[in-house]
Formats: structure tokens, C-alpha cells, sequence
């Protein structure tokens, strides 16, 4: 499945490239990132809960950053699975930014999700639409933290 969008960001593009660099910061934009562990510059294992239906997933997994071209460039490819075994996933994912105005960028996303089990029976339609959601709070999240940086 894919799973892509944009949005707009209003910070400098390199304040903004270094923050997604850094998993302890980046994840705390995420809804119901519970743990975040850095394994190594670019590994890390995360802990997130989310409710997709009628299913509540705890989702622990891990994630390396493949390619890094700062500022504009970053892909990650990662595994997981659910915790009470509701599912396993595999992405890739590429992020490009790209300043519109100065103070201004345009990060673009695109995910490949594979995912098996349980979690793989709300189809296509249901997990679009909650990625849609957690986008809207994680740019929410994303704008506040980012104040405090500029």
C-alpha cells in the first residue's frame, strides 16, 4: 500500500532537516508514540499506540535512516510488528523538503507499507484515512515544536 501527502512547515529548512534527524525529537510529534530508543545514528526502535477501527495496535518496530542528503533528503526503511501479534509491516519511505519562501518548506512523504495479519484486513481505504489523521496532528505537533526552535 501506499500512503503519500505534503504539507507545509513554517520554520528555516535546515532547523527543520536537523530536527527529523533526531528520532528522540522527531517521535515526540508523532500521536501515541509511547518509547523512542536510538540504537545508532541512523537505527532506532520505537513504541507506538494507535487505534485503527475497531482495533487498538501497539506497534513496536524498527527504523533506519538508508539515505541522508542534507537538507532536502531522507529515506527509512524499518520493520515491526504488533506486540499481541495482531500483525507484522515493512515500509519504505522517503521524505523530501523543499523551501517554498524563506522560513518555509514543503515536505513531501511517500510510504510502501506491507503489512500481514490482522491488521491487514481493514484494507487500503481505513489505513489511508487514518494516515491522513495522524498527519494532521503530527504537522500540528511538528509546528509547535518547532516554535520553540526558531
Amino acid at each position: 500500500m501506499i500512503i503519500e501527502g505534503s504539507f507545509t512547515v513554517a520554520a528555516p529548512i535546515d532547523k527543520l532537516f536537523d530536527f527529523m534527524l533526531k528520532p528522540e525529537s522527531i517521535m515526540t510529534c508523532v500521536p501515541g508514540t509511547e518509547s523512542v530508543r536510538v540504537i545508532d545514528d541512523t537505527t532506532y526502535e520505537c513504541v507506538v499506540k494507535q487505534k485503527v477501527g475497531i482495533i487498538t495496535a501497539k506497534l513496536k518496530f524498527v527504523n533506519k535512516m538508508t539515505k541522508i542528503e542534507k537538507p532536502t533528503h531522507i529515506e527509512i526503511e524499518g520493520e515491526g510488528e504488533d506486540v499481541t501479534k495482531l500483525g507484522h509491516f515493512k515500509n519504505k519511505t522517503s521524505v523530501d523538503l523543499k523551501e517554498v519562501s524563506p522560513g518555509t518548506v514543503e515536505v513531501t512523504y511517500k510510504s510502501n507499507v506491507s503489512i500481514v495479519g490482522k491488521l491487514a484486513m481493514f484494507g487500503d481505504r481505513i489505513m489511508r484515512a487514518k494516515a491522513k489523521d495522524t498527519e494532521k496532528e503530527f504537522t500540528k505537533n511538528l509546528q509547535a515544536k518547532l516554535k520553540t526552535l526558531v
